[in-house]
């Protein structure tokens, strides 16, 4: 902005000619010449502030448009700046809403010099653009998810789908035969639950020793059966031991074949590491 002019008071003094002043609006210039005299100053202009500001400092140059203002863009702009420093309601994306036709396809490629438009005109459209912006982010995010579902599906079908496979529970319970290999079958599926070692031939080797594979079989006449606690069934088990080694959801019945095996593993498995490693009376 032009500064105002700076006057003093004149001085009277003698002029040996006639000055003849003519006014431009700002200075008094004199015609004919003084020898001795200054012209007396002009009255004070007054000077309206200019309509277009210029650039300063690197700034883009912005120049008011009936209600609205043009940007001219210059080096390291970007329209989120823009928009930032020019308080755009609604941001860069009604920024450039506004300026699609000058601004082309890409939002992110604006040249110094392009001049873009700022103010009324995205005042008014910023709802309606905000609106379309969330309707397109929405679009995308669903799609997003659509191909993300997609691509689990198609993952999950290439591998055979083996998560769901070991969470499907049985849809019925295996059925053991009611003899000795269905015992110590399905004892061995107990045993596997609670983390209990033994094999199948150690299990039956033992067996065969200790009952010759009789549940009822009952010892009458050793030091157990002299203090009353007579070794029962399959592995010929005595009711303390029984009781200590018992394994949940088995039978509490000492003579039953499954609860009497798998108490007997649990018993040699804790003394001797596994039912495997017995090889006589235990």
């Amino acid at each position: 902005m032009p500064e105002n002019g700076k006057h003093r008071r004149s001085r009277t003094s003698s002029l040996t000619r006639g000055i003849l002043v003519v006014t431009t609006g700002a200075l008094a210039l004199p015609i004919v010449g003084a020898t001795g005299a200054f012209a007396a100053p002009a009255p004070t202009a007054t000077v309206e502030k200019a309509a277009t500001p210029t650039s300063v400092a690197g700034k883009g140059i912005a120049a008011q448009k009936s209600g609205s203002t043009t940007y001219s863009v210059i080096l390291g702009d970007t329209l989120a700046k823009i928009a930032r420093e020019h308080s755009v309601n609604g941001g860069w994306k009604a920024l450039y809403e506004d300026n699609r036709k000058a601004v082309g396809e890409n939002p992110d490629l604006i040249h110094p010099g392009l001049e873009l438009t700022i103010g009324a005109k995205a005042e008014k459209k910023s709802s309606d653009t905000s609106k379309k912006a969330d309707k397109a982010a929405d679009r995308t995010e669903s799609a997003d998810r659509a191909d993300r579902s997609e691509r689990t599906s198609t993952s999950i079908a290439a591998q055979g789908a083996p998560a769901a496979a070991e969470a499907a529970p049985a849809v019925e319970p295996v059925a053991y035969t009611n003899d000795l290999d269905g015992w110590i079958k399905e004892s061995l599926a107990i045993m596997a639950e609670h983390g209990i070692p033994g094999s199948y031939e150690g299990i039956h080797r033992n067996i065969m020793r200790e009952s010759s594979g009789n549940p009822q079989a009952i010892n009458n006449w050793d030091s157990n059966a002299a203090a009353g606690i007579p070794s029962k069934g399959l592995l010929q088990v005595i009711d303390p031991t029984f009781q200590a080694y018992h394994v949940p959801g088995t039978s509490m019945d000492s003579y039953d074949p499954v609860a009497n095996i798998t108490a007997a593993c649990n018993y040699a498995a804790d003394r001797y590491g596994s039912i495997d490693n017995v090889f006589g009376a235990y």
